[in-house]
């Protein structure tokens, strides 16, 4: 089993998003997604997300092409 792994904020999931986790899932049979904490894009980009953690988690982890979702903290 090949695996992939991507990281992003995903915050207002939009169509770029859905053709790059398709792009990715179709590296491999396997796709983890690592979605940024709100408190990391905070302290790393100074970016306060629209929609928070939890919700674009639901989002992301809901797509059939994802397999399970992370906390991306550092």
């Amino acid at each position: 089993m090949k695996k992939v792994i991507t990281y992003g904020t995903y915050d207002l999931l939009h169509v770029g998003h859905l053709r790059l986790l398709k792009r990715a899932r179709d590296l491999g049979d396997h796709l983890t997604v690592a979605i940024s904490t709100d408190e990391f894009n905070w302290d790393e980009k100074q970016k306060t997300c629209v929609i928070n953690f939890d919700d674009r988690r639901l989002l992301v982890e809901n797509l059939k092409c994802v397999n399970p979702t992370i906390p991306e903290t550092n």
